[in-house]
């Protein structure tokens, strides 16, 4: 008799960076618990990409050449609707942090995406909203 076997599922990943050794460090610590399916450096190549691979999830910077994270995110909420953005960006600052959730559903930190990138993704995937500590309490004070 065949043995089976449960594989348990692992949710895709599209990742944007444009500086790539950043984009490799992201990429290592995505493969812990997604399927990474493709890495651009820039956001028109994001929106085709994603569009192709139809990924569960995607993850961006938002300070890219060609077209940024956010506007990228933005054509995204049209062509994908309901496709969870989480943006990772080496801004800590509440505005940045409220654009890009107006867009998505992550804001991480680049400094600390050690500790919450993989946290934010299964946050987005949930449909639950997630931003890095670091300006948690600046977004939450900011009116």
């Amino acid at each position: 008799m065949d043995e089976l076997r449960f594989t348990p599922f692992r949710a895709s990943v599209v990742l944007a960076d444009d500086h790539p050794q950043t984009a490799r460090e992201l990429e290592r610590l995505l493969r812990e618990d997604f399927d990474v399916i493709g890495v651009v450096s820039n956001g028109v190549s994001l929106v085709s990409l994603v569009e192709i691979l139809k990924p569960d999830v995607v993850v961006t910077d938002i300070a890219m050449p060609e077209m940024d994270g956010l506007e990228a995110a933005r054509r995204l909420t049209l062509s994908c609707p309901g496709l969870p953005v989480v943006f990772v960006s080496c801004h800590d600052d509440a505005g940045v942090a409220r654009r890009a959730l107006s867009l998505g559903s992550g804001y991480v930190v680049k400094a600390s995406a050690g500790e919450d990138l993989l946290d934010a993704v299964h946050a987005a995937l949930r449909g639950d909203a997630y931003v890095s500590c670091s300006v948690r309490i600046g977004y939450q004070d900011t009116p």
